[in-house]
């Protein structure tokens, strides 16, 4: 390939690429050391009408368009193409599952392990765009992230080794953090059903009588709404009704929904009456609002970090230059 100036010519090494039609499940091995040469190879192993270029090349887990040669060149090895004609669309293929980014060896991983593969993928770019959104992550999504293979989290973030195990190390904390405040809330709400078993809460007379109107208020419309489908999914119905302070296991999108839902129609989905309905759905409130809080905090502390580097005067700018290699 000539360079820049057509001076010199330089040799790009091969790489071990495997395409396939859409919807197909047949798949070709084939060697490339640029994106044209790749998209030349599949138009002719595939059988794609010329008269159907441009030829699209699109990564097969997920569908990102390939179309920058140097990212092309940072792809792993046997990483999965599916080639696209003009008048295709990609869609996804289950027997993909997250196997793209993986190497052939371990092709013969089972469904579940490659669905996972997909998941703690997906997360991954979402951290990769803001590092602050580990607060808004669920419980289930930081434990995905805990248990990914470090190398291929630490490829897909294109960091060190050193610094993705630092990472997932500081997820590992975040993750205890929630559990030790699910078991505080745990002891806190023993502790006030002992006392008030014992008679020992008088304001709990006053709690009751705010509680039951605002029961009245649901169970107002709750004739009318109870029936109406809601908009969460059977996953969070499930962590709503087995896990105990169920908001330290949601993500914040998933906060949100709950928060918003009809109290009426989640009482009946959930079989609960409407007080604990109600308190589930403050609960998620509150958690809500405050990992926004602490999300908004960060961003703050990052920006005026980042206008204290740029002062003039300031010696700091090497250092940043390489945190921050091209």
């Amino acid at each position: 390939m000539e360079v820049a100036g057509g001076a010199e010519t330089e040799i790009r090494p091969l790489k071990p690429c495997l395409l396939r039609r859409n919807h197909s499940r047949e798949q070709h091995g084939v060697a490339a050391s640029c994106l044209e040469e790749l998209r030349n190879k599949a138009c002719d192993i595939l059988a794609i009408d010329k008269s159907l270029a441009p030829i699209t090349l699109v990564l097969a887990e997920d569908g990102t368009i390939v179309d920058d040669d140097d990212y092309f060149l940072c792809l792993p090895s046997n990483t999965k193409f599916v080639a696209l004609a003009s008048n295709e669309k990609w869609t996804y293929n289950n027997s993909d599952g997250g196997t793209a980014w993986i190497s052939q060896e371990s092709l013969d991983v089972d469904e579940t392990d490659t669905g996972a593969g997909l998941r703690w993928r997906n997360v991954a770019r979402q951290l990769k765009e803001d590092v602050s959104s580990i607060i808004l992550l669920s419980e289930a999504d930081l434990q995905v992230l805990i248990d990914a293979p470090c190398s291929d989290l630490a490829q897909e973030l294109r960091q060190s080794c050193v610094t993705v195990q630092g990472l997932q190390n500081t997820l590992q904390q975040v993750l205890d953090q929630r559990e030790e405040a699910r078991q505080s809330k745990q002891l806190l709400e023993l502790y006030l059903q002992a006392l008030e078993k014992e008679g020992g809460i008088l304001s709990k007379q006053q709690e009751s009588q705010t509680v039951g109107d605002q029961t009245d208020a649901v169970d107002t419309g709750g004739n009318r709404e109870s029936s109406s489908t809601i908009a969460l999914t059977s996953q969070i119905l499930t962590v709503l009704k087995e896990k105990p302070a169920p908001e330290l296991s949601l993500s914040s999108q998933d906060l949100e929904l709950v928060a918003k839902e009809d109290p009426g129609a989640l009482a009946a989905a959930l079989s609960w009456d409407a007080e604990k309905t109600v308190t589930v759905q403050q609960a998620c409130n509150q958690e809500l609002s405050l990992r926004l809080q602490q999300v908004q905090s960060l961003r703050s502390l990052r920006n005026l970090s980042a206008r204290k580097s740029s002062l003039p005067g300031e010696r700091q700018e090497p250092k940043r230059a390489r945190q921050d290699p091209t």
